[in-house]
């Protein structure tokens, strides 16, 4: 992996970027639109979007001049799993605990 790219939890770590995953999870997105709608320059906004492109999170497609990024499924898909996988280990654990306490004379 190279150095400058992030993975999905660190870009998700920061709070504008969360926004705009979460606008995108309603619908693609222009910059120019993303920016109208949040405290921060459009450059600042495209800084965003670079990062969550680069950790798999968005992707974009050409519209004439503008760039519209959308959500990228397979990104998301894998960060799921991940959390599945927390899941899971948290209820295994969980399940041991019980099954050692039942045990307990």
């Amino acid at each position: 992996m190279p150095t400058d790219q992030v993975d999905g939890w660190t870009a998700l770590a920061d709070p504008t970027r969360r926004i705009i995953v979460r606008r995108l999870a309603e619908r693609p997105w222009s910059v120019g639109e993303l920016a109208a709608t949040l405290p921060v320059s459009r450059p600042a906004v495209s800084q965003h979007l670079r990062v969550l492109k680069d950790a798999g999170l968005v992707a974009d497609r050409s519209a004439g001049t503008r760039r519209i990024y959308h959500l990228d499924p397979a990104g998301l898909d894998a960060m799921r799993a991940e959390l599945d996988g927390f899941w899971t280990r948290a209820l295994e654990n969980f399940r041991q605990l019980v099954d050692e306490e039942e045990s307990i004379p």
